[in-house]
Formats: C-alpha cells, structure tokens, sequence
C-alpha cells in the first residue's frame, strides 16, 4: 500500500515491531504491581483473614494464568494491535467486538485520569503546600511524550519502572522472611497471627467473595501483553516466554508478599485499612520495613508508589491508544484515529485518549458527580475484557478442531484447554456477581446501579452495533482462522 504522507502522519504505514522479549516480560508482570499489591493487600487481609486474603489471590492468580495461556495462544497465532477485540470480532460475533473494543478503551481512558489524579494524592507526602494539579499536568505531559516518541521508549520506561517494583518487591520478601523468622525486628512472630482470634478465615463466604474482587482489581493489566502482540518484534518468542514467567511471578510476588504481611501484622490491626495512595504511611509494605528498623521506609516506598503510579497510567495511555487505533482500522472508530506518524505512533488516537483522560481529571476537580459516574462505569471493565478473551479463546480452539485443523499450527499452546477459558469464564462471572452483594442483601438500586453500571453500558454498545450492522454469531465452521504473518506488517 502507497504512503501518503500529511504533516507528519502517514497513511497505509504499519505500527513498528520493535519491543524486545525483555520488555513484554517486564511488561506482563508489571502490568499488575501497583497500589493494589503494596497498599490494598492489607485491607484484602483485614477483611477475611489472612486465609482468605491467600486463597483469594491464590484463586485469582490460577485465573489470571490461565487467562493469560488462552490469550497467548491467540496472540501468537493472530499477533495484532488491539488484540482481543478483533479476535472478539472475528471469532464471536462483530458487535461482541465492538463493544470489548470501546469497553477497553473506556477503561483505560478513565483509569489514566484516576492515576493521574494519584501521582498528586503521593506527591503531597513530601510537598504538601503545592497545588496538586500541577502534578498531575507535569505527570500527563510525561506520560504523553513516553507515547508520542516511539513504542521503543514505551517499552523501555515500562521495563525500568518494571524493575523498580520487581526489586522492592524482593527487597520486601527477603527482610519480611528474616522479621518473621526473628532475625531482623526483634522475636520471631512464625505463624502466630494466622491463628489469631478469627484467623485464618474471617466473614465466610460472602466475605471472601468480596476479595476476590480486591484480588481481580490487584491483577488488572496482565492482559496488556496481548495488546503489545502486535508491536512485537518476535511475538511468537517473547509471547510464550512472558507468559511462562507469569505464573511463577504471581506466586512470588503476590502470594509470598500476602503471606508476609500476614505473618507480620494481625488482621484486626486497623493499619490494614488503607485502600488508596494516600495511605503510604500504613502500607503494609512501610509498616513491615519500619519493623524491621528501617526509618526511611515511608519515604522510600512511596517514591516506589509513585513509580507504580506513573507506570500504570503510562501502561493506560498505551493500552487505550491501541485499542483506539485498532477499532478505527475496522471501521469500529472515526477513521483519522487509524493514522500513524513517521514514527509509527498512532498520534491522533494518542491525542484522543489524551483529551479524555484530560478532561476526566478535570471532571473531578470542577465536577464530582460527573467524576463519579465515569468512576463507577468503568468499575467492571477490565473483568468483561478477561470475560471476552475466555469466550474468544474457546471459540477459537472449538472452530480450529470442527474445521480439521492440527494443533501443530500454533506456535504456542494454552494449558488445560477446555478447563482454561470455562474457568477464566466461571471465575470472572463469579467476580462480575460479587461486586457488591452487600447492596442486594439491602435491596440498595442505587447502590446497585453504580457498582454495576459497566455491564448496562456495555450490553448497550452491543445491542447498537447488532441491531444496526443485523450481526450474528458466527458459526464455528465459518470463522476465520487464516493465521497472521508478521511480516506482513513489518515496516
């Protein structure tokens, strides 16, 4: 296809395969540290128990393995930008697509205001005088130009905020071990808080329930290696690596880090509580370094905080972009969104995404409500996108065995088929439902209609795009399965 170059952006140009195995790994565990691990986990154990907090997270961590297989099967096979919805589109159903597409880009477009709006909650730890929007503008600037450059600074700013996270997080493991053995911060405590009162498990079912939607939201982001598929140098290499280092990193870095707060602080202590930035001073994670005998912790981990902060919006703003840009090349967006600049950045889809997030932080300084009610619509987002991939991935594998294809065709093989989707499926439903029982047991519709505003929305998106285009589900005999050669979009 000829090049038409204006001002800059180029038409027909394809996005540039240049991240490297060593970014996608840093960016599939990465993805998923953040405020949720070193902040939010103790009021996880705080609320069932340090029993339940782990098979919470342990529950979670199967899912989100499994989830992550039956994406890279995808991913290696079809390796495109804005993944699962094309193969949402192409293996179930169009309007199915359509409306994870913009459903994943909402998400990504509102949580890039709300980190935003973080990096001044945790910049007021040390500079408390000055106005906090002026951090959250410097952040969005940043973060802007880390996309606007290429998709190599992208990744690179990604692998070395990464490394920071991956570091404290080992850095915790190593001294929360020799705390609770004694060695560091006096008598050793062994196991003592998992039995103590209530413990190990606290609240029953409903209870731990509600963590596991603590346990989903910590996890949110695995998903991005699938969007980064298709700027990939080698996708069906560094696709399969990251997704083998996946499981073992989320056993480490999440359960070993559960189970280390738990040890350490009981879950009556009211310092578990804390369940945002602004929490730094009660992060399980300070609070275990200052028991250790470490001063400096509150200041240290909360330049790690900001890292993760910046790090998530920074993963938003690529995510969103991508989708943005994807869903324009279908025909599923405006079409100017499509555009890439010689740099092949897709900068108009940047420059959208942008505006929204932009003008979502201003919502929250001007308008509240407004604030809110883009908060709580994006609220289950993220699980309907893992809801889509289970269901794309199973679709795909049945139309691959009903066509007569070998399995040998793929580079990369999900575990456990059909076991994977059915319980990434299961799990995510189970998630979806429990997002706030509490508001049904009261009968509380407004209540309700907040927390469960994502799935109206999206049902909404669906039904327009079905009802316009007379879209249907796709018989599995009829799905296209021509595989996708990476050379075909190499610049």
């Amino acid at each position: 296809m000829p090049l038409e170059k204006t001002g800059g952006i180029m038409e027909g140009k394809k996005v540039s395969r240049t991240l490297k195995t060593r970014h996608l790994s840093m960016i599939a565990l990465g993805g998923s540290i953040g405020t949720g691990l070193f902040v939010a986990s103790g009021s996880a154990i705080s609320t069932s128990g340090p029993g339940g907090a782990l098979a919470a997270y342990i529950g979670i961590g199967i899912m989100v393995y499994f989830l992550m297989t039956s994406l890279g099967e995808m991913a290696t096979y079809l390796p495109v930008t804005g993944s699962f919805a094309t193969y949402s589109s192409r293996f179930v159903d169009p309007a199915f697509g359509f409306a994870m597409g913009w459903n994943y880009w909402f998400n990504w477009a509102i949580t890039l205001a709300v980190d935003i709006s973080t990096v001044a909650l945790v910049m007021k730890f040390w500079l408390p005088n000055v106005p906090t929007w002026i951090f959250s503008m410097i952040a969005l600037i940043i973060i802007f130009a880390i996309n606007a450059f290429s998709v190599l600074s992208f990744g690179e700013a990604e692998y070395w905020m990464s490394l920071i996270k991956v570091a404290t997080v080992i850095i915790f493991l190593v001294i929360g071990f020799l705390t609770i053995l004694g060695i560091m911060g006096g008598k050793a405590v062994g196991l003592e808080n998992f039995v103590y009162h209530k413990a190990p498990f606290v609240g029953g079912i409903p209870t731990l329930l509600s963590v596991f939607v603590v346990a989903g939201f910590s996890f949110q982001g695995t998903e991005l290696i699938g969007i980064t598929a298709g700027e990939s140098a080698t996708p069906e290499k560094s696709i399969p690596k990251a997704i083998k280092q996946v499981f073992w990193r989320i056993l480490l870095f999440y359960i070993l880090s559960i189970f280390v707060i738990a040890c350490l602080i009981p879950y009556t202590s009211s310092n578990l509580l804390g369940s945002s930035a602004s929490d730094i001073a009660i992060s399980p994670f300070t609070l275990v370094f200052k028991r250790a005998g470490l001063a400096s912790a509150a200041s240290v981990m909360n330049a790690v905080i900001l890292t993760s902060v910046i790090s998530a919006a920074n993963s938003g703003m690529y995510a969103s972009t991508r989708m943005l840009f994807s869903m324009a090349g279908h025909g599923n967006a405006p079409h100017f969104f499509s555009r890439l600049n010689t740099r092949g950045v897709p900068f108009y889809a940047l420059l959208g995404t942008t505006a929204v997030g932009l003008l979502t932080f201003f919502s929250s300084i001007y308008g509240t409500r407004i604030y809110s009610f883009l908060l709580s619509a994006s609220g289950l987002t993220g699980f309907i996108a893992w809801l889509g991939i289970a269901v794309s991935h199973y679709r795909f594998r049945r139309a691959f065995k009903i066509q007569g294809k070998s399995l040998k065709e793929l580079k990369y093989h999900a575990k456990l088929f059909p076991f994977g989707p059915l319980f990434s499926f299961a799990v995510c439903v189970l998630v979806i439902i429990g997002q706030d029982l509490k508001s049904f047991a009261k009968w509380d519709w407004q209540a309700i209609s907040v927390s469960y505003m994502s799935i109206p929305l999206f049902l909404i998106l669906f039904l327009y795009f079905k009802i316009k285009h007379h879209t249907k589900l796709i018989p599995l005999a009829q799905i296209d399965l021509t595989p996708h050669d990476v050379k075909e979009t190499d610049d």
